[in-house]
């Protein structure tokens, strides 16, 4: 589970969500009791309010005189059963109290009566231990068929004449004429009796004495009945209100931490992947980091929503039933119950192992198909000049049928699941209704025991449902969480060091790489190598080769989005690696060779680096650009729409905006990487004449294809696979360097080149 700690390791932590997941598990708590409360008062309905008549104890809240004394003479703890009673009597009671106990009590009229005092529940229970088995003895003796059986037995070995007198008097008066001695064997034996008829259902047995001495009191047992089966009845209404109460809440706070979770972790994600390199960006591709910082991310949310409805609560209630069933139980069924628990984890851990691995290659599946898609779309122009647009739809086709069919295999294996938990259950309720229905034939269990027993059961093979159901969403989210945190704990290649140096302010503006070599991740060959030129303020330097010759690598270690693998690389006189990345790019104004903008404005693109500048600032920038023509020709002018990636302008007009960009943020450092390619010959020479007149006393770095567009620059470097083949002015470079000059007999005339001062 160690998604869960994702944000925590990285230093995510809230107070606030900390508190918030101990109020989802105590309101957990409260639900799964809930649950276990309504099981009770099911019992309690059915063995008290159904098979009792209402009737909770064994000992009656009011008793006849005349069957106290008897009870009396089975048990020798007559003080401590009298002392919770008190003797009433028409003689001893004023007229109203006497009118309001006959109304309830009508035997009162014939004879004293003992009532209860006011007990708590310990007490009574007490009570009962002393009473019920005196109650009971004294109920089989009152009970005629049984009363004329044992009346035999005595009557057998008697002589004639003492016969017919013994005969006619009742057997609780034969009894009482007992010497001690064979009282207590014969109370003995009925005793023995009783355990062997009834066994642990002398509570239940005895409550119908309780109910029959009510009946002969005239007590209307039918009040008792219907008022306990009500009361009990609220309660369970009470906390099923308290339980609904219970789960919204559950929900709300769950939601809540579920989405907070996924906002720290787009948060975390989004804020790595934008230190990233492009040695990162190549590991993980686009497609999959968008795809993590999307639908990895909602999958885990998805399952912490559940999680605390679920996982949290299951256990509590699961614990909790099996801990009631052993409580409750006097024979336990518990073995069914592992029974259960084990069919459940083979149906789930089978599953496991079959569906795990196709979660993975799910999430890679979506990469591809978004990799695919992004692909199809960004390269929509070409796709149809070509007429490609039926194989790219096959492309599609495949990406998504194999997408679909693990899905498929996965939701299908899930899809067994339920059925077969289903089965396990409803199997498991016929085991106990089989097991159960013998035990209350044996009289072992009572049918409200049995259904509180399938209840509790109900209640743990439940809980294991819930956390399957979660099984079915957690493998899942556990490759997502991996997947995310594959790029948490991904260091950039390219980091600030712990200590860090400040730029020179004597040598601003300079750019120097001495002996520089590079080389690409897990490239065998250096790209680049003996690198060694001065970049001064107030000069121009360009870059120029043939295509794959190294020159975008050169300027691309300028900001640092590379660093060098040999030699140093110098700016303002310090080594790029030794100042932080975010000042060292301050002071660099870079204009990539693919004009990128944003969706927005034109103002919000120039200003992109500096939102406060002015919009005067904004202006000059556009128009040392040359895209001031354009942007006036428009409606809104600079408040004209930007479509994402700059679609709805043409390329020129996307590199003047991206070098006004460039430019309106006022850099020491200006580098222009091959930015000038989609200008008309006329822009790009008046942009060049007014870059000059604006940039005086700033380091202008250009890599180009074109030689019109360097002949006036300060130095030119020519590079030839890594290597700097040559190094000087125009003139200098069509007298000695070979490649240079074959270049530009390549572009420009011969007139041409004597105009710009060139040796033929």
């Amino acid at each position: 589970m160690s998604w869960l700690y994702i944000h925590i390791q990285k230093g995510g932590t809230d107070v606030k969500n900390i508190k918030k997941l101990k109020k989802v598990m105590a309101i957990c708590g409260v639900y799964s009791s809930t649950f276990m409360l309504a099981s009770v008062d099911t019992s309690k309905i059915v063995n008290t309010g159904i098979q009792a008549g209402g009737i909770e104890y064994v000992a009656p809240e009011v008793i006849r005189k005349s069957q106290m004394d008897n009870l009396l003479i089975f048990t020798d703890k007559d003080e401590e059963i009298l002392s919770n009673y008190t003797l009433i009597s028409k003689n001893n009671l004023s007229q109203e109290e006497y009118n309001k106990l006959q109304k309830d009590y009508p035997e009162l009229e014939n004879q004293d009566l003992y009532k209860l005092n006011k007990l708590n529940k310990e007490q009574k229970e007490k009570l009962d231990e002393l009473i019920t088995k005196p109650f009971m003895t004294l109920y089989f003796i009152q009970n005629e068929e049984m009363a004329n059986g044992m009346k035999e037995q005595m009557l057998l070995n008697m002589p004639e004449e003492q016969k017919q007198v013994m005969a006619q008097m009742p057997l609780i008066d034969l009894i009482k004429n007992m010497p001690n001695e064979q009282k207590e064997n014969f109370i003995t034996e009925i005793n023995k009796q009783i355990d062997e008829k009834l066994g642990t259902m002398v509570d239940q047995a005895a409550v119908q004495a309780t109910k029959k001495e009510y009946t002969e009191i005239g007590v209307n047992t039918d009040n008792i009945q219907n008022r306990y089966i009500i009361l009990t009845g609220l309660q369970m209404i009470g906390i099923a209100l308290i339980s609904m109460i219970a789960a919204v809440i559950i929900m709300l706070l769950s939601s809540r931490v579920a989405a907070t979770l996924g906002r720290i972790l787009r948060d975390k994600v989004f804020k790595k992947v934008l230190q990233f390199t492009r040695k990162e960006f190549n590991e993980f591709s686009t497609a999959s980091l968008i795809t993590r910082s999307t639908n990895d991310i909602q999958q885990i949310q998805m399952l912490l929503t559940m999680l605390f409805r679920t996982v949290v609560y299951a256990p509590i209630i699961g614990i909790g039933g099996f801990t009631r069933v052993l409580a409750r139980s006097n024979n336990s069924m518990a073995w069914i119950i592992g029974v259960a628990i084990g069919a459940i984890l083979f149906i789930i851990l089978t599953l496991f192992i079959v569906a795990m691995p196709k979660f993975k290659k799910l999430q890679d599946l979506i990469d591809k198909l978004n990799l695919v898609s992004r692909e199809i779309l960004t390269g929509l122009p070409v796709i149809r000049a070509f007429n490609t647009e039926k194989r790219e739809e096959k492309r599609f086709d495949n990406a998504n049928k194999d997408y679909m069919k693990a899905n498929i295999f996965v939701n299908r294996a899930m899809s067994i699941m339920m059925p077969a938990l289903m089965f396990v259950m409803n199997a498991i309720m016929l085991l106990i209704i089989w097991v159960g229905g013998h035990k209350v034939d044996e009289g072992i269990m009572q049918v409200g025991d049995m259904m509180a027993f399938i209840q509790y059961t109900m209640q743990i093979v439940i809980s294991f449902l819930f956390i399957s159901m979660i099984s079915i969403m957690l493998p899942r989210a556990s490759v997502s969480a991996k997947r995310i945190n594959d790029v948490l704990e991904t260091e950039p290649s390219i980091e600030d060091k712990p200590e860090t140096k400040e730029f020179v302010e004597g040598k601003k503006g300079y750019v120097e790489f001495k002996d520089v070599s590079f080389r690409y991740p897990d490239a065998d060959t250096e790209i680049l190598e003996d690198i060694n030129f001065v970049a001064r303020p107030g000069e121009t330097t360009a870059l120029i080769g043939s295509t794959g010759s190294g020159k975008s690598t050169v300027v691309n270690l300028i900001p640092r989005f590379y660093d060098v693998t040999g030699g140093e690389l110098l700016i303002d006189g310090v080594n790029i690696k030794d100042v932080p990345q975010k000042e060292l790019r301050k002071r660099i104004g870079f204009v990539p060779q693919k004009g990128m903008l944003f969706s927005g404005t034109i103002e919000s693109n120039i200003k992109y680096g500096n939102p406060d500048m002015s919009d005067e600032q904004m202006v000059k920038a556009a128009e040392i650009a040359q895209a001031t023509e354009f942007i006036e020709a428009k409606e809104k002018k600079y408040k004209s729409e930007i479509a994402q990636g700059g679609n709805n302008v043409s390329g020129g007009q996307k590199q003047r905006l991206s070098i006004a960009r460039a430019i309106a943020i006022d850099p020491e450092i200006i580098v222009f990487d091959d930015s000038f390619s989609a200008l008309d010959f006329k822009t790009d020479s008046k942009l060049r004449e007014e870059l000059a007149k604006q940039t005086a006393g700033k380091t202008v770095i250009i890599v180009a294809q074109r030689i019109s567009t360097i002949l006036n620059a300060d130095q030119i470097i020519v590079l030839e696979e890594g290597k700097i083949v040559g190094k000087g002015t125009h003139k200098e470079l069509m007298n000695n360097c070979e490649q240079y000059k074959e270049i530009a007999m390549s572009q420009l005339s011969k007139e041409e080149l004597e105009d710009a001062g060139g040796d033929r």
